[in-house]
């Protein structure tokens, strides 16, 4: 007999709703999964890569809060690179090109091997609730399944519609129908709805491209590490180069001829698209001085031929892309696959959650990913990972996780969401976080598995790991502290590398500040800091990169911990719930407005809503006696 009851329903199986039904099922709470497709799970609607700048940094995350993304990421990798090596170790983020079909299959496989978990096939239709508290779905098949609480991670499947020029068709994804219902019904409850559009590229047959015209674009010789903090295999399936290549004038042109169907520019889609993230033909209206823009073609996978044109994303005819395609260098005899399309769909302010990602009307009820207005696999994955978790603490009447803007990306990204909201697709950079020195992808384990560690998500594996890596860290930075060099052990080295030669001896810390020196050369050059290491057995590279950033970066670590003390003093006044802010008269009205629809927790979230000013922030700190 099927079970028809459940702790938690997760609707979709996107990279939001397979980080929250593995995360809740490991928590031990029973999980359905429920999607319209068995053979689409985690599909990489867009490019076949995770990662990048932020975005790597919230991979490692979630590897470090003991998610499921950086694994799979590992094990169908085709070509890794760390991106902004030539800036500081804030910048730094890595990247990974993924084999798309063998993503997809890995995450069915975690998702069929992990415990408490169940799938289902189907579309979910309508919740089912009582006393604006759900209780359960039902699905087009008119089956219900009845549970505690559900998640909808349902992407850009509500009322989905696709654009290919003048043509229409109703989906999520190409060749995928949209789900019809749910939207409505959320309207019904007090909801508001907006629609947002996103947009991808042609697909090309590898078979037809000239890569000779074209710049090479290889993987990282040396990877210190890929995704995951576990020490697994660092082999690649296959490096596979990516190609750069340009677009042209005569490209200009033909695209432009294509814009009186363009549903852009003919009113058809007035919903709103990334502004960073622009079609093809955005490109050339916005920047019409520049004669061409790069593209980037990236191997869909090592068992097909398939390419992904990065940079011509576009609704415009299947006609006027593919001619206008073949005037690219390399590109002259391509063969179209499949044409770029538009995708329109409807999504919720995310001001309507709390930080768990609970929506404030409808009790045990959470939503994640695109649905909240986001585009990325990295940041859909975060937030299921996040609302995956406090759906099973509340139904274990545990204190609510949530992460702070000092502590994570992921904090930032969902303190942003549900206190700014959003006005175009949130897409997460490093400039959105004001500590980023702090949130480096290096230590992600050091600043969040702990915290996994003590609700149940991350296991003993993971923290004997972090404090093994701590512990090895911190005893080499000690020796940097301690040791003493002398002049004629070292001089021949600094001066092979153009820094002043010593004259008396000095502590190897004073070398290793200098920006011309880095730990691994000091290292190959002075036998007793050589023999210091050799007691690293595993993680060696990784442990050697986390002790340099440690010893050069103290000086603004220390300064960004201490900017973090004087500003989270307005994270612990606590407003209380349901406050009535309206009947502070010394508040601005546009104050008052903004404060009773948000409902902030604290001053400082208050703080950071639009329309908030410092007066405002002022008041309320008298009024509650600070």
């Amino acid at each position: 007999m099927m079970i028809s009851q459940y702790d938690l329903i997760v609707v979709g199986a996107g990279h939001a709703g397979c980080e929250a039904a593995c995360a809740a099922a490991t928590l031990n709470a029973s999980v359905l999964l429920i999607t319209l497709d068995m053979e689409k799970i985690a599909q990489m609607s867009c490019n076949p890569a995770m990662g990048g700048i932020a975005k790597g940094q919230i991979i490692r995350e979630i590897d470090a809060l003991g998610g499921q993304s950086a694994k799979v990421t590992d094990k169908t990798t085709i070509q890794f690179r760390m991106l902004n090596l030539s800036k500081g170790p804030a910048m730094w983020s890595p990247r990974a090109q993924c084999d798309r079909m063998k993503f997809s299959t890995e995450w069915r496989r975690v998702i069929e091997n992990t415990k408490n978990l169940d799938i289902w096939q189907d579309e979910v239709i309508s919740l089912l609730n009582e006393n604006r508290k759900v209780c359960g779905v039902l699905t087009r098949l008119g089956v219900k399944f009845y549970s505690r609480s559900v998640i909808l991670t349902n992407g850009t499947f509500l009322n989905g519609l696709i654009h290919i020029g003048r043509v229409k068709i109703n989906g999520g994804r190409i060749s995928e129908n949209a789900s019809k219902g749910l939207s409505e019904q959320l309207r019904n409850f007090g909801f508001e709805v907006k629609r947002m559009k996103t947009g991808t590229p042609p697909r090309i047959d590898g078979r037809s491209i000239n890569f000779e015209k074209m710049t090479t674009q290889n993987g990282d010789e040396k990877i210190i590490k890929k995704f995951s903090y576990l020490p697994e295999s660092k082999s690649l399936l296959m490096q596979k180069p990516c190609y750069i290549t340009y677009t042209n004038t005569k490209v200009h042109r033909i695209l432009e001829r294509g814009f009186a169907d363009s549903p852009l520019y003919n009113g058809t889609i007035q919903s709103i698209g990334p502004r960073y993230c622009p079609s093809i033909e955005d490109k050339i209206v916005t920047f019409a001085d520049k004669d061409s823009h790069h593209l980037f073609l990236e191997p869909e996978g090592t068992d097909t031929e398939e390419y992904y044109v990065n940079g011509f994303s576009s609704s415009l005819s299947w006609n006027i892309q593919w001619e206008a395609i073949q005037q690219i260098e390399g590109l002259e005899n391509v063969k179209l696959f499949r044409p770029g399309y538009a995708v329109e769909y409807d999504f919720f302010p995310p001001t309507q959650l709390y930080h768990t990602l609970e929506t404030k009307l409808i009790s045990n009820l959470y939503f994640a990913g695109q649905i909240n207005g986001t585009t990325g696999y990295e940041e859909a994955a975060a937030q299921g990972l996040v609302a995956g978790i406090n759906a099973v603490l509340k139904l274990q009447d545990k204190e609510s996780f949530i992460l702070k803007r000092n502590q994570a990306y992921i904090g930032v990204l969902i303190d942003d969401l549900v206190t700014k909201g959003v006005d175009e697709p949130y897409r997460m950079f490093t400039s959105r976080a004001e500590y980023r020195i702090l949130l480096r992808q290096d230590n992600a384990d050091e600043r969040l598995t702990e915290l996994s560690y003590k609700i149940g998500l991350a296991d003993e594996n993971r923290m004997n790991l972090l404090k093994t890596k701590t512990k090895h860290r911190n005893q080499l930075i000690h020796f940097i502290r301690q040791y003493s060099i002398k002049p004629e052990k070292v001089n021949n080295y600094l001066m092979n590398n153009k820094t002043a030669s010593i004259n008396h001896s000095v502590k190897l810390i004073e070398l290793l500040l200098r920006p011309q020196l880095s730990l691994n050369g000091l290292i190959e050059n002075i036998p007793d800091l050589k023999e210091e290491t050799k007691s690293i057995s595993e993680r060696k590279d990784e442990i050697i990169e986390s002790a340099e950033i440690y010893v050069k970066y103290s000086g603004y670590i220390e300064r960004e911990n201490k900017n973090v003390q004087k500003l989270d003093r307005l994270e612990h006044v606590i407003i209380p719930e349901n406050f009535e802010f309206k009947k502070i008269d010394s508040l601005s009205m546009e104050s008052r407005i903004k404060l009773t629809k948000i409902k902030p927790k604290t001053i400082g979230q208050a703080s950071r809503i639009p329309g908030v000013s410092p007066a405002d922030i002022n008041v309320l700190l008298i009024y509650f006696g600070r």
